[in-house]
């Protein structure tokens, strides 16, 4: 039985481009770009699109376990 965690090589680019199209759906969404006004807002905000995009996912998936 193959692993499922592991991703063949065919595969690889297509994972990249779906984490590219899904990066830029979240960060033209008006629930990202607030989340990132009030996380700017309290921080000096340096942080990259991409790891604001994770902070973002996380802290969302994180409200919807409760």
């Amino acid at each position: 039985m193959a692993n499922s965690s592991s991703t063949a090589p065919g595969h690889a680019a297509d994972d990249a481009q779906l984490w590219q199209s899904l990066k830029s759906a979240i960060a033209t969404s008006s629930c990202f770009q607030s989340f990132r006004f009030v996380l700017c807002a309290s921080f000096k905000c340096n942080t990259s699109t991409e790891q604001m995009i994770r902070l973002y996912l996380r802290e969302t998936l994180e409200t919807l376990a409760y």
